[in-house]
């Protein structure tokens, strides 16, 4: 008797393989992308964030498919993805030289939970590495995508003036910077 769909939500979810959690974890990470867009619509200074949103989401999804299915993410994803980067960094580098508590607008703080998930589907995908070959761009794509959800939340706040909280670590020492030394 053939199994019922309805009653899998997932068709490798009974899989022991790591690559199961990885792709979960990649598709919680396009899920929150989509929970970024609403804050955006109506929002003109952020029009470019949700621009960019509209083209990385659905790169989230072929980050997810790269690794079972066909290669998904090419160069040209990566350079598109780098200099977005730059076109962020450009606008916030001021205030992006140190730690930062995530918090802020709604879509800033949106932004800062796509980050976290970029960095958990990453360290997923180091656990898929370990049982077979991943190719070192979807670790390149997912690891500047982390630091682009980052730069564009920073991005928003200083849009609608919202002045960021630095974190000082009691854990770790901060380091000095050369222009201090002088």
């Amino acid at each position: 008797m053939k199994k019922d769909m309805r009653y899998s939500c997932y068709p490798f979810m009974r899989e022991k393989i790591s690559l199961v959690d990885y792709e979960i974890r990649t598709d919680s990470l396009t899920t929150r992308i989509g929970a970024v867009l609403p804050t955006l619509v109506e929002d003109d200074k952020g029009r470019i964030v949700l621009e960019d949103l509209q083209i990385i989401q659905p790169l989230a999804y072929h980050v997810n498919g790269s690794v079972r299915g066909k290669m998904a993410i090419t160069l040209d994803d990566l350079n598109w993805l780098s200099e977005r980067y730059d076109f962020y960094v450009s606008h916030v580098e001021d205030v992006i030289q140190q730690f930062l508590l995530p918090q802020g607008i709604e879509s800033a703080v949106r932004l800062h939970i796509c980050r976290s998930e970029a960095k958990k589907s990453y360290r997923a995908l180091h656990k898929v590495s370990e049982e077979r070959d991943v190719p070192e761009i979807l670790f390149d794509f997912l690891g500047l995508l982390a630091n682009v959800f980052f730069v564009m939340a920073v991005y928003m706040n200083k849009q609608h003036a919202y002045n960021e909280i630095p974190f000082i670590s009691k854990s770790y020492p901060v380091k000095k910077r050369k222009e201090e030394h002088r």
